[in-house]
């Protein structure tokens, strides 16, 4: 009888151990496996690796669209698109990524590269993912890159949490598009064109660099900067990763 009961105790002990160990969410994340941005996804990588292990959730990596659908999709509740380009996705991925989007399915963090939005390597713009971005066009950029200060102008927001009221990032090549996103999104932070050093001539007057768009049911957040690995030495921009990931991948 006791050892029944000791066994019996055993098996809701590692029951409950399991339970623990369940995971708090999944994300997928995406990025280019190459080209001018895969020194950050590599460092990317294992920030997010080390946060996950530390926060209970986990992280899958894929390089291409060609495995995303609705299934796919639906066993994570977190999309991060690393550096990943808003073309030349599979069409199946395209409306997947859609549904996902405009009816909540899960979460979305968009970097840098998520913004090269117009006519590129033979592919038409998107869009639905044009119109989810703010209606912006790529225009220019900053080759050299510049260090410039990036001003929050929601505080309130939960991707802000710990965040000064400005901040320096050390080095970025910050795009230009031919419009501001503003009218169509809601802008949590800008950066401020003559801070830059060096100075130069690639402006554009109001230049958003984190939104979020709330007419889709998802929680989603762009955060331009994310082309050099030296922004995993900035504490200020690791919270402000981190704060974006625990916050989209809850659901409304």
């Amino acid at each position: 009888m006791k050892r029944s009961i000791l066994i019996s105790l055993l098996c809701v002990f590692a029951f409950a151990c399991h339970a623990q160990k369940a995971p708090r969410f999944k994300v997928i994340a995406i990025y280019e496996n190459g080209g001018n941005h895969i020194e950050y996804s590599k460092v990317a990588k294992v920030w997010l690796d080390k946060l996950s292990a530390d926060s209970n959730f986990t992280v899958d990596y894929i390089t291409t669209t060609d495995n995303i659908d609705g299934a796919f999709l639906s066993k994570y509740q977190l999309f991060i698109q690393l550096d990943f380009p808003p073309y030349s996705w599979k069409e199946k991925a395209v409306k997947a990524f859609e549904q996902y989007i405009n009816q909540g399915r899960g979460g979305w963090i968009g970097f840098h590269h998520a913004t090269l939005l117009g006519e590129f390597d033979g592919f038409p713009i998107w869009p639905w993912f044009h119109k989810f971005m703010g209606q912006v066009r790529f225009k220019s950029y900053i080759p050299g890159f510049a260090k410039g200060e990036v001003n929050v102008e929601d505080k309130a927001h939960p991707v802000m949490k710990g965040i000064p009221s400005s901040f320096w990032i050390q080095k970025e090549e910050w795009y230009t598009y031919d419009q501001s996103p503003r009218p169509n999104v809601h802008v949590l932070a800008s950066v401020e064109e003559s801070s830059y050093i060096p100075n130069g001539n690639v402006k554009m007057g109001d230049h958003p660099v984190i939104w979020t768009n709330p007419n889709v049911k998802a929680r989603n957040v762009y955060i331009f900067m994310g082309h050099s690995p030296v922004l995993f030495d900035d504490d200020h921009y690791k919270r402000l990763f981190s704060n974006a990931i625990f916050w989209a991948a809850q659901k409304n």
